[in-house]
């Protein structure tokens, strides 16, 4: 039940009104712990078949960078688990310790990303039926967001609301190459990103219901993915950027 708070009634005036308190950041612990669980239940279900059922490094993947890459990024959930689950406990002085960590860990897996993105290029692998340099923009622009959004939650490290919110944005930017792998998505990151926004939904939902307006790391964080991976398709059919591409095939054959 909502509490109540009574305002002090003036001589001559109404009688006092009461006005319904707001939950706050009551709940925050709940909310950031129950997505960072659903992003791991997400990731699992996605590569489940590939890499984790199939072995891990034993996995048959084409390529060690391919092994790294998978390993960065399942370190990367794994720690969102470990750091909300601290934080939940009254830890914020492990949490902030193993923040340098992640911060470390997330530079690594920048560069990670854009070599295996860079490897599957020269590969000419990818989504069946696409153009391999087409497809090419969808990590790479992954990693662009993913990397801004976690400078910006590391200058806001101390700004608990913000940083949470941009660090939990920056991980469902990378959920869509789990999401993009469910049977009923068919490999379409076009699909797996609209599917995404269900996660960012539930935050502006959560926004409103616990403070009555969206945070602005929220509202700028979810824009800037939202329109990155909105303009990328279009983008990717370009002349230009098939001539970047080319080039960068070209250059790490």
């Amino acid at each position: 039940m909502a509490t109540v708070v009574a305002r002090p009634s003036q001589p001559g005036s109404n009688p006092a009104k009461l006005v319904p308190s707001m939950p706050g950041r009551r709940f925050d612990h709940f909310f950031f712990s129950g997505m960072a669980l659903v992003l791991l239940a997400t990731v699992f279900v996605g590569f489940a078949p590939t890499y984790y059922l199939a072995g891990g490094f034993h996995a048959p993947l084409p390529s060690w960078i391919i092994h790294l890459h998978g390993a960065a990024f399942s370190c990367w959930i794994l720690l969102l688990i470990t750091q909300t689950s601290l934080v939940s406990a009254g830890r914020v002085d492990i949490h902030r310790r193993l923040g340098i960590a992640g911060f470390l860990l997330a530079c690594l897996m920048v560069i990670l990303g854009v070599m295996a993105a860079t490897d599957t290029l020269v590969r000419s692998g990818g989504p069946p039926g696409r153009d391999p340099r087409s497809f090419y923009i969808v990590p790479v622009t992954d990693m662009l967001v993913f990397a801004t959004l976690i400078f910006f939650a590391f200058r806001a490290r101390y700004n608990a609301a913000a940083h949470k919110r941009l660090i939990l944005i920056a991980t469902i930017g990378l959920s869509i190459a789990a999401i993009a792998r469910w049977p009923m998505i068919h490999r379409s990151p076009g699909r797996a990103a609209l599917f995404s926004y269900v996660f960012l939904l539930l935050m502006v939902a959560y926004d409103l219901w616990s403070t009555r307006k969206v945070h602005r790391a929220t509202i700028w964080a979810g824009a800037l993915l939202i329109f990155v991976q909105q303009i990328r398709p279009f983008t990717g059919h370009t002349a230009a950027w098939h001539a970047f591409a080319s080039w960068v095939q070209s250059v790490a054959s």
